[in-house]
């Protein structure tokens, strides 16, 4: 697995580079199907288009939400060169309610090669990323401590 910048965190806040701490369940996959072409998972399936981003501004109304580029707000593309985002599980961290500030896009995703700290996600190998999504399930738990 592998780790953050900064630390794991009851109480965080957007941008600090800390996994927060909790209980957190999975919402759904998003994955390129350019480069992965076959996903097994009981959780929704959502192809990632060049056009589709994630906004991490806490001044927007579509803040820890999917938004299309162009967008008039800071928002992470999904859409990558490398490979860490090939497939990412999305969480329901900060989802229902949202709440700004308080972090966005905490994610499960593929690990860089080296295995360099995430921005507050939580990174796997592409390997066991595809293993774990065979057993996971909206009702699975992902327990950061």
């Amino acid at each position: 697995m592998q780790l953050v910048k900064g630390e794991f965190l009851i109480k965080k806040k957007e941008g600090d580079y800390c996994t927060p701490k909790g209980i957190l369940k999975f919402k759904a996959v998003f994955y390129r199907k350019d480069r992965v072409p076959k996903i097994k998972t009981q959780l929704k399936k959502v192809s990632i288009k060049k056009n589709m981003g994630w906004c991490d501004e806490p001044k927007s109304k579509s803040y820890n939400k999917l938004v299309k580029f162009p967008f008039s707000y800071s928002a992470e593309k999904l859409y990558k060169r490398n490979s860490i985002y090939d497939i990412i599980v999305i969480t329901n961290y900060n989802i229902r309610p949202t709440i700004k500030n308080k972090g966005s896009a905490i994610f499960l995703h593929i690990a860089k090669k080296n295995y360099t700290p995430t921005k507050g996600c939580i990174a796997v190998s592409k390997k066991d990323l595809k293993l774990l999504l065979k057993f996971i399930d909206k009702k699975t738990k992902l327990i950061v401590n």
